[in-house]
C-alpha cells in the first residue's frame, strides 16, 4: 500500500504542463500552474524549455498565448526515443477515473 507521505511521481512536472496544453490549448499560466501543483514561475520556465525543444509551440494571441503541441516529435530519453509525443500523450489522454485534465 502506497504511503501517503510519498511526493514523487513516475511522470515530470514537463509532462504535466504537456499533457495540459494537449488537452486544452487556449489554458492560461495559472490553469496549468494550478493543475500541475507547481508555481507559475515554474509554468513559464517548463514552457520556454518545452517551446525550446521544438515539443510546443507559442502562438501570440494579443496579450494572450496560444500553445500548441508538436505531437510527432521522438521522446528525449534513449530508453523512450522510439515513441513520439503523440503516443505519449495518448497513453495518458485515455479517460480513467481520475481523469482531472
Amino acid at each position: 500500500m502506497a504511503d501517503a507521505t510519498t511526493t514523487w511521481t513516475f511522470l515530470t512536472n514537463h509532462s504535466h504542463v504537456l499533457l495540459a496544453i494537449s488537452k486544452t490549448p487556449g489554458i492560461k499560466v495559472r490553469e496549468i500552474s494550478d493543475l500541475v501543483g507547481v508555481t507559475e514561475r515554474a509554468v513559464l520556465r517548463i514552457i520556454s524549455e518545452l517551446n525550446d525543444a521544438g515539443f510546443i509551440s507559442i502562438e501570440k494571441i494579443g496579450r494572450e498565448n496560444r500553445y500548441s503541441v508538436t505531437s510527432d516529435i521522438p521522446l528525449r530519453h534513449p530508453l523512450e526515443q522510439h515513441r513520439t509525443v503523440s503516443e505519449l500523450l495518448e497513453m495518458l489522454s485515455a479517460d480513467g477515473p481520475n481523469d482531472n485534465y
